[in-house]
């Protein structure tokens, strides 16, 4: 199954004003899967496609997350760029995905997937 290509159809879905698509496809440890977009409003409270995607998952009960793939791009472009989960995000994830856990990005203009844990992305992070 390819995430990635989840991750670009949800994209479609976004609702912006920035003119940036974003999709996330969540991964939980038994193989489910959760898809978020981005969705943009005109006050302060936005979503991102991480949290959308964890938010969905987070209340049909489930806590054991293996990864994410994240992709964006602008709406006027073709190319998925590199996009990584905003400071909100990272945090947001740290409350419920250990250190260890995989986050996924896809560059096509340089013909790249990129790897990286939370820990690095959110080093010294808050947890309680």
């Amino acid at each position: 199954m390819n995430y990635f290509e989840i991750a670009k159809e949800v994209s479609k879905n976004a609702c912006t004003s920035s003119k940036f698509s974003v999709g996330a496809c969540l991964v939980t440890k038994d193989g489910k899967i959760y898809t978020g977009c981005n969705i943009e409003n005109g006050g302060i409270q936005s979503i991102c496609a991480e949290r959308c995607a964890f938010v969905k998952a987070l209340s049909e009960g489930e806590r054991n997350f293996e990864s994410i793939y994240v992709v964006g791009k602008l709406d006027s472009e073709k190319l998925f760029l590199e996009t990584l989960p905003c400071g909100y995000c990272r945090q947001f994830m740290r409350s419920y995905v250990d250190l260890n856990f995989k986050i996924y990005t896809l560059d096509e203009a340089k013909n790249e997937i990129n790897e990286y844990t939370l820990e690095e992305l959110l080093p010294h992070s808050f947890n309680f």
